[in-house]
């Protein structure tokens, strides 16, 4: 897999593309004179600290591969990715050199916002924000819902199926609970990246880990999982904006030693099955956009 798969993809298929990056502006303005072809998948993804085996680019990679099925399975055209999310907790110490590259949340919702106006202005309807990085989710409903109440435009946010939502997936994973296979470098995030290329997956530098609670913390919190939550007195309802580092010792949460490129081939499809599912969905839906002109033109 080379720097520009997901740049250059099905660039070569002159009969029918569905990557804008590799489409001329008048096959895009064709598209959407074509029936349901006013919906589009906006890419999103993160440059973070993984486990040591997979890149910093695998929410990156695992959006990129459901958002393409999906595009091909339902025939609808999707942006290129943008490769920065909000990811300030995935930067470690300072200059320890990690390559973790983070958005603040006001400049992820400004770039979210003017993505989604560039479309709307020129005639899509139903927005639907695709990402696998979990915390992406973080910063995002007051830019949603701006775009909403400005332009009547449909606006959503799909999360791939990972960490807590995860359980679309339960009948692949081989890791037990405890064992948390559904989060960050494990068995889910490893198996994924070995479908989308075995060259990005070291196993020789994987290792097995939990998360804890912080050190500075006391024996009455516990931890399981990358949550910003920790438990306390058997309730777990106190948010703590902790550090990635300060609850995981190597950037991996599970047990990555059970992946496998025949099961990430497997969680790739049901992700692509299940948001293909919701376009068709969304595609009936009676949208009617307004305020469509980009704001501060004039």
């Amino acid at each position: 897999m080379s720097d520009l798969d997901y740049v250059s993809q099905d660039a070569d298929n002159a009969s029918r593309k569905h990557n804008m990056l590799s489409m001329s502006f008048a096959e895009v303005a064709e598209r959407l004179k074509e029936k349901d072809q006013d919906t589009v998948l906006i890419s999103l993804g993160s440059t973070e600290k993984h486990g040591a085996h997979i890149p910093l680019g695998t929410d990156s990679y695992v959006t990129m591969e459901v958002v393409k099925r999906t595009a091909e399975a339902t025939d609808i055209l999707y942006t290129p990715l943008m490769p920065f999310g909000y990811s300030p907790h995935h930067m470690g110490r300072h200059l320890e050199g990690a390559g973790t590259i983070t958005l603040r949340a006001e400049t992820y919702r400004s770039i979210m916002h003017d993505i989604g106006r560039s479309l709307i202005f020129h005639g899509f309807k139903r927005l639907i924000f695709v990402s696998h990085h979990g915390s992406n989710v973080k910063p995002i409903d007051e830019v949603l819902r701006q775009l909403r109440y400005e332009t009547n435009a449909y606006i959503s946010y799909y999360k791939t199926p990972t960490e807590r939502d995860a359980s679309f997936l339960d009948d692949i994973f081989e890791n037990p609970p405890e064992e948390t296979p559904g989060w960050h470098s494990s068995e889910l995030e490893t198996s994924a990246l070995m479908a989308a290329g075995e060259e990005l997956v070291h196993m020789d530098r994987a290792v097995e880990d939990r998360a804890h609670v912080p050190a500075y913390m006391t024996d009455e919190f516990t931890k399981s999982d990358g949550t910003a939550t920790v438990k306390f007195l058997g309730s777990e309802n106190i948010w703590v904006p902790m550090d990635h580092h300060e609850y995981c010792d190597t950037a991996v949460i599970g047990n990555p030693f059970r992946s496998s490129r025949e099961k990430g081939l497997r969680m790739l499809d049901r992700m692509s099955e299940h948001l293909s599912a919701y376009v068709r969905e969304v595609r009936k839906f009676p949208v009617e956009t307004t305020n469509t002109d980009y704001p501060g033109r004039a």
